[in-house]
């Protein structure tokens, strides 16, 4: 199944995550049209974006169900689209919806280290997730707007968090409460207790575009960090040369070769390999995860299996503790927008490298 094929029939048939409510959710497929405008210069792409956008930002650049006090740093990823959207249209709804989302960053609460707060309803609460939702955009917009400020606190937030959340291992725990009251937090690194590939992923793909939109200004210990992350996660990949849901735990009861992370590390690999920072993680996992797809006769298309509905840490009850239990114990689920979205990407940086002239 040829992966432009699947993006197009994913997007034409694709239902608002929320029922239209501004989400991160969605901002994952928005993302992935971007870079597949970008890389084919096709029209349809950037027509699935306009038709699913245009019910959500009304013409004073209000988002639908968009409440800037509940602080969620999720709300912002699906703002990256907005900076296409206004280049390719001129319409200034885009940067005044933007600056709603800027505006929301200006005043979000942080951490004493100066880390945003994933949520409001999860105060002093670091996760890795969060990095990707949040830093992008606020460099995108800082590069908008000329201010030099915003991109260098920015940069300070990743490289902060990256040190705020590295385990023994090298990698990277999920969360990190400041605190230290929550009870998946370690009382002494405030960390919690297990890899969660998702939540690495997540990583990968914060550190290769903020890589990639700072280019040449780019400091050397972003470009780093992206290295050595994508090394220390090659040797757990599968022999299928997809990641665990637990990816240091090959016999854990339960796990699996889970989908959206697997996707993520290509797409975040082939950006670092374009970047001549990384060159080896990428092509092999795109190939799996377009080999993995599986025809659904109802719906008359391709889906992708193998992903993890949603994890989180605290805020439903204990059963969110952050073991390696939890995270295998979460539904399963095909064609969720937090694996398609990164495969969409995956496949736009595979055509953009397919049309780079050899050297």
């Amino acid at each position: 199944m040829p992966l432009l094929a699947y993006a197009d029939a994913y997007a034409r048939d694709y239902a608002p995550y929320k029922g239209g409510a501004w989400c991160y959710e969605d901002g994952c497929l928005y993302r992935g049209l971007v870079l597949l405008h970008q890389a084919t210069g096709q029209v349809r792409w950037l027509d699935h974006l306009l038709r699913l956008t245009r019910p959500q930002i009304t013409a004073d650049g209000a988002l639908a169900g968009y409440d800037p006090q509940e602080f969620n740093i999720d709300n912002i990823l699906a703002g990256r689209c907005l900076f296409h959207l206004h280049r390719q249209t001129g319409d200034a709804r885009y940067l005044v919806a933007a600056e709603r989302l800027a505006a929301q960053l200006a005043r979000h609460p942080r951490t004493a280290a100066g880390n945003y707060w994933h949520k409001a309803i999860y105060p002093d609460q670091v996760w890795l997730d969060g990095l990707y939702m949040g830093l992008p955009f606020q460099i995108e917009w800082g590069q908008q707007t000329g201010d030099t400020a915003l991109v260098e606190d920015a940069v300070a937030q990743m490289l902060g968090a990256l040190d705020l959340a590295r385990m023994p291992s090298g990698l990277y725990a999920h969360g990190y409460d400041a605190t230290r009251r929550q009870a998946w937090a370690n009382p002494v690194t405030g960390q919690s207790p297990a890899l969660w590939s998702r939540a690495l992923g997540w990583l990968a793909m914060a550190l290769a575009d903020s890589c990639d939109l700072l280019g040449a200004e780019a400091p050397p210990a972003l470009a780093a960090a992206l290295a050595d992350l994508l090394n220390r996660m090659e040797p757990l990949a599968t022999a299928n040369h997809l990641w665990l849901q637990v990816p240091d735990q090959p016999d854990l009861p339960g796990n699996y070769e889970e989908s959206s992370a697997s996707a993520m590390f290509a797409y975040a690999g082939l950006v670092a390999a374009r970047l001549g920072i990384a060159d080896r993680v990428g092509p092999a996992t795109l190939d799996a995860l377009q080999g993995r797809l599986q025809f659904d006769p109802k719906a008359g298309r391709h889906r992708l299996p193998g992903i993890c509905a949603v994890a989180g840490l605290g805020g439903n009850g204990p059963r969110r503790d952050g073991t390696p239990a939890y995270y295998v114990s979460e539904p399963v689920v095909s064609d969720d927008p937090k694996g398609s979205g990164p495969l969409l990407m995956g496949a736009a940086e595979h055509h953009r490298a397919a049309l780079q002239p050899a050297i």
